[in-house]
């Protein structure tokens, strides 16, 4: 047995003194708005990132993890965090985004374990950095809140390890649950849980395409947003009207593309709101899959395999919409269902998928494949 497949104490040789969560998350709707500033509508899931953790007073950090091979135990010392391109990198984000804010951490032991898929879209390093943000609060006694929690796991995200997301994977690990959508406000972080309808339930099917936030396509979908607001003399597209239609379309391609897609995804988002509050799940069930037309053809971020999953979904009687969840290139889908039909609805997609040679697709939540 690998030390990645042992306890704590095993790995450690001391029991933990705490243990942190934060869960992934599925976004219901509002793709590539949040660094544009725009609304997003998450909620958490089930699947979570466990972390367990002791101090020491050493400046020695080690760091096992339950979920990557090739390297289950890693370490370095606080104060000397460096890029090694590495799942340790994000783990030396927190360290020094801590650090640059004035909190001095002495080390400590940590195993990491997760249950949030990697490369599905569901914010599987928000949920590591949520939950080791929320372990060294615990630790240190730091007097943050839980918005800050998701400011300083973003700063490790974005600035140290490198990737362009926006912030609302880390909102979400910090302050999304399962019962409520939480309707953001990126720019401000402005937030709001509304209530998700008794009458449905939520399907999360896993492609097995995976993505990766770092890649080229997901900078260059955020470079071209920037040039797209650059052109229509806004600071993001977040301050575009959706009315300004032929100043868009006026846009060369692929900016005028990508522009539509935010500015209408906005709107699409204060609607699904709207929807939510109202109990319209028919009206909900269409905007998200207007969204799915508009990540595939505007956007650009769907692939062949994750259209299947999502035409395959909208074909069954007891969904109500279906739509790519996460920034794209892969990932997952997720289906607005008739509450007590998702098991059912998960397994046929899951068949009519396998029916192509080489795909596999795994139920995340809603029932699992039988």
């Amino acid at each position: 047995m690998t030390a990645a497949a042992l306890g704590f104490e095993a790995v450690f040789g001391r029991p933990a003194a705490l243990v942190a969560e934060a869960p992934g998350r599925v976004n219901l709707i509002g793709e590539h708005t949040d660094y544009n500033g725009g609304y997003a509508l998450p909620t958490a899931i089930p699947q979570k990132t466990r972390i367990e953790m002791a101090p020491r007073d050493d400046g020695l950090i080690r760091v096992a993890t339950a979920n990557v091979g090739g390297g289950a135990q890693l370490s370095y010392r606080a104060g000397e965090e460096a890029r090694r391109g590495l799942w340790l990198d994000y783990v030396q984000g927190i360290t020094a985004v801590l650090r640059d804010r004035g909190v001095a951490v002495p080390g400590f032991d940590a195993r990491i374990a997760s249950t949030v898929p990697l490369g599905s879209g569901l914010s599987s390093s928000a949920s590591l950095l949520v939950a080791l943000a929320r372990g060294l609060r615990a630790m240190l006694a730091l007097p943050i809140d839980d918005v800050e929690i998701a400011r300083i796991a973003h700063a490790a995200e974005h600035d140290f390890v490198g990737a362009p997301v926006g912030r609302m994977d880390q909102m979400a690990a910090s302050l999304a649950d399962e019962s409520t959508a939480l309707f953001l406000d990126t720019r401000t972080l402005a937030f709001e849980r509304v209530p998700l309808p008794a009458e449905v339930e939520l399907l999360v099917v896993d492609s097995g395409v995976a993505h990766q936030h770092a890649s080229g396509d997901y900078k260059t979908r955020r470079a071209e947003c920037e040039r797209a607001a650059e052109a229509l003399g806004v600071p993001q597209l977040r301050d575009v009207d959706a009315a300004a239609e032929q100043r868009i379309a006026s846009l060369p391609p692929p900016l005028d593309r990508r522009a539509r897609h935010v500015v209408t995804e906005n709107v699409r988002v204060l609607a699904a709101v709207a929807a939510l509050r109202a109990g319209d799940l028919v009206r909900l069930g269409a905007l998200f899959d207007a969204s799915h037309r508009s990540m595939r053809d505007d956007f650009e971020v769907s692939v062949p395999a994750v259209d299947d999953l999502v035409e395959s979904a909208r074909a069954q009687p007891d969904v109500f919409g279906a739509r790519l969840t996460g920034g794209g290139f892969g990932g997952a889908i997720v289906a607005l269902v008739k509450r007590g039909s998702a098991a059912k609805v998960g397994r046929a997609v899951a068949d009519a998928y396998a029916r192509t040679p080489g795909r596999r697709a795994t139920v995340l939540v809603g029932g699992a494949v039988s």
